[in-house]
């Protein structure tokens, strides 16, 4: 019943993340052990489809890695400029380059190796794992499939009720084992 409970929570964590921009699913992973099943979560490396903004600041990574903002990591792109022109998330968080805090004018552009230039002139760069480039006026989609995690959550679900009845029938037939044996006597 936990291994069932956990998957149920690893699909429905996947179900609510997926129209969220970024979001690489958690993917369960079932094993027989001593004390029964265990179920762990690992999170998937599968690069989430592009889809085209056209905004200047709307940043998409293809490859590993996630941008810094502030002090934890992301891979939800959509950055916008603040009013003192650093480079803000929607929770307003600041986009790290190399140099710390990324402050850029309106004018500023980002190459696919992360370099931010703003006229010709490079003011920092935002690191990147080796092979990993990003999209300017594109984010990346949630990796989630609705359609295979409501199918997960349906699955987890019959698995519970068929462990649930199971301990029943088990419980039912202690008890009139019990009941039985008391009559003989």
């Amino acid at each position: 019943m936990r291994a069932a409970r956990a998957q149920l929570e690893i699909a429905t964590q996947n179900l609510a993340n997926a129209s969220t921009d970024g979001f690489r699913k958690a993917l369960a992973r079932v094993a027989l052990t001593e004390g029964g099943l265990a179920v762990s979560e690992r999170q998937s490396y599968e690069q989430g489809a592009v889809r085209t903004t056209g905004r200047r600041f709307d940043l998409a990574l293809l490859g590993e890695g996630a941008f810094r903002v502030g002090e934890g990591l992301t891979r939800e792109g959509a950055f916008a400029r603040d009013r003192d022109g650093f480079l803000v998330d929607d929770r307003g968080r600041r986009l790290h380059g190399t140099r710390g805090v990324l402050r850029v004018s309106e004018d500023a552009r980002i190459e696919p190796e992360g370099t931010v230039r703003e006229g010709g002139r490079v003011v920092d760069r935002i690191p990147l794992p080796h092979g990993t480039r990003i999209l300017a006026g594109a984010l990346e989609t949630s990796t989630v499939n609705p359609i295979g995690e409501t199918l997960a959550i349906l699955t987890a679900q019959r698995a519970f009720e068929t462990a649930q009845k199971t301990l029943l029938a088990i419980d039912a037939s202690r008890e009139k084992a019990a009941n039985d044996v008391a009559r003989v006597q």
